[in-house]
């Protein structure tokens, strides 16, 4: 609808010779001033040197509209133009619900666009922690939120398996390995101290027994640590239904040359220079004027900024329509500096968009929850997933905006009650699963009744207008969501499609036997309720339950 009103409203601007304004149109939160209202008239007032009460006026006395879909215009207060919809159009709208079933919701906005969504990318040092959590779950909505406005997506996980981290683990193993061998062998100051170093080193010790104790084959023990620790991550990824289409290592940057010509590049075009041993890139006045940025250490080893660069090359070369990167608050600036070396070699960033979530404090009721990964003291992902459930997992990591900061109660995410906020909802749709079993025995004509045969007339109660109004909204809950990648405006969404519900069947009885016609309705519209719950879950990627 409010494509429909934009259109319109352009249109008479157009008539009037009024200059075009990115107006928008608000969902009113009282009906008496109709079901939209839009400040067009205020954004014209400074151009026209007009009053906007003057100016909303001569919009109205313009405007051509159908009275099927608006039954009158309106102006309120100091010249907001209020739209009345005509309740036929909800009514004609659950016919639509109906029909469309599973699809209702989806768009072909971006048709034969596609899109690269790369998050999660933890390093195989270790299994997914906490820490990992609200990447991960974002990575999965939004993916969904992508392909439901009509892109092609292709889901994406990037590790770096050269560089210190990698040489951290493999001295860790090796060490690991060597103290089940003599048990005073030193442990690396900074290696890794969780007990999946010793589970790798025991798995290849009871392969090669201590035929390894006087190797200095350090690329062994990695591989055998990011074999190990990459299965884990995949099984925690499987636990949550999250599948990436490909997995892209920073050692297929060198092996195909990349980081060598990205490097070459940068020095033909006097963008990088030699100091101190090291390769700087020079950041002009892209970053910090003041500060230019080290790629290759003075030890040879490239910064993490070199084969970012590489990578996000790669991508755009794959011809993708919009690039997503999904990170932490940690890597606020980090990004800029690999964006901007990406803008020196040439090539468009503007596909880029990166997306920064805030962290996460856990807590279990009051209690906040400490971990240290240095320590072994992470909580690691897939435990969290055993305890609450991976709905719940899903569902909390999501709920909060991402440029907010998020409190995860772990205590919360546990309860099977109201209180729980996935639980309500989940609850809405098992409540209509339970309406329509005992229809089936009372009512069956309810799933037999052709829509066309429907009586739209008998839908008349406050509670049945509302509900179909919320239920109409859907389509574009979608369309803003997916256009800020922020999944949990569904999740709002679907709270009051939830409360809506629940006060329409309050006050209206929906199985009566005495009303067979009437019922029918009524059940129609608990069916498009289950629907609309269940596309929303679909996106936000938990499950919809029939009975709980």
């Amino acid at each position: 609808m409010k494509k429909h009103l934009n259109k319109i409203l352009t249109d008479t601007f157009e008539k009037l010779n009024y200059p075009l304004k990115d107006f928008q149109f608000d969902n009113t939160k009282d009906p008496k001033f109709g079901d939209f209202s839009t400040n067009a008239a205020m954004l014209l007032a400074k151009d026209l040197k007009l009053q906007p009460r003057k100016i909303a006026e001569e919009i109205i006395a313009n405007l051509e509209y159908d009275n099927e879909l608006i039954s009158k215009v309106e102006i309120a207060g100091p010249g907001f133009i209020n739209f009345f919809v005509n309740e036929n159009y909800y009514k004609q709208n659950l016919l639509n619900i109906i029909s469309e079933k599973d699809n209702y919701g989806r768009s072909d906005i971006n048709k034969n666009k596609t899109a690269d969504l790369e998050w999660v990318s933890a390093n195989p040092t270790g299994p997914l922690h906490l820490g990992h959590g609200r990447g991960l779950c974002l990575g999965k909505s939004i993916a969904n939120l992508l392909e439901w406005t009509g892109y092609k997506v292709t889901r994406e996980y990037y590790y770096n398996d050269a560089g210190n981290q990698m040489n951290n683990l493999a001295k860790s193993v090796h060490a690991r390995y060597m103290q089940l061998i003599d048990p005073d062998f030193p442990f690396p100051e900074d290696g890794y101290v969780g007990d999946y170093v010793k589970n790798i080193a025991g798995v290849i010790y009871e392969e090669r027994k201590d035929s390894l104790k006087d190797s200095d084959d350090m690329d062994l023990f990695k591989k055998a640590g990011e074999n190990y620790n990459f299965k884990h991550i995949r099984n925690t990824l499987d636990l949550l239904g999250v599948h990436h289409d490909v997995f892209f290592n920073e050692t297929s940057l060198y092996e195909n040359r990349s980081i060598e010509k990205i490097l070459k590049e940068f020095k033909d075009k006097d963008l990088s220079y030699e100091k101190d041993g090291a390769v700087w890139l020079k950041m002009g006045s892209g970053i910090d004027p003041e500060k230019d940025k080290v790629i290759v250490k003075a030890t040879g080893e490239p910064t993490y900024r070199l084969p970012d660069i590489a990578y996000h090359i790669d991508k755009i070369n794959r011809g993708f329509d919009l690039i997503i990167d999904i990170l932490g608050s940690d890597h606020g600036d980090t990004h800029k500096e690999v964006l901007y070396g990406v803008k020196l070699l040439g090539f468009d960033q503007e596909k880029i968009k990166v997306i920064i979530h805030q962290m996460v404090t856990f807590k279990i009721g009051d209690e906040t929850v400490k971990m240290s990964k240095r320590t072994d003291n992470a909580l690691y992902l897939d435990d969290l997933v055993k305890d609450i459930g991976a709905d719940a997992t899903q569902f909390f990591f999501i709920m909060r905006g991402i440029n907010t900061h998020l409190d995860f109660d772990i205590k919360l995410a546990r309860e099977q009650s109201e209180k729980n906020p996935m639980y309500y909802l989940q609850y809405a749709h098992a409540r209509i699963c339970g309406i329509l079993r005992n229809a089936d025995d009372n009512i069956p004509e309810y799933k037999t009744t052709d829509s066309n045969d429907l009586d739209l007339s008998l839908i008349s109660t406050p509670e049945e207008i509302d509900l179909l109004k919320t239920l109409s909204r859907f389509p574009e809950e979608v369309l803003t969501s997916a256009a800020s990648f922020e999944p949990h405006k569904i999740i709002t969404y679907l709270n009051e499609a939830a409360e809506s519900f629940h006060r329409f069947y309050h006050n209206n009885r929906v199985v009566d036997t005495e009303n067979i016609k009437l019922s029918v309705i009524r059940l129609n519209i608990c069916l498009a309720v289950k629907q609309v719950l269940k596309n929303g879950f679909n996106i936000i990627g938990i499950n919809a339950p029939e009975r709980m």
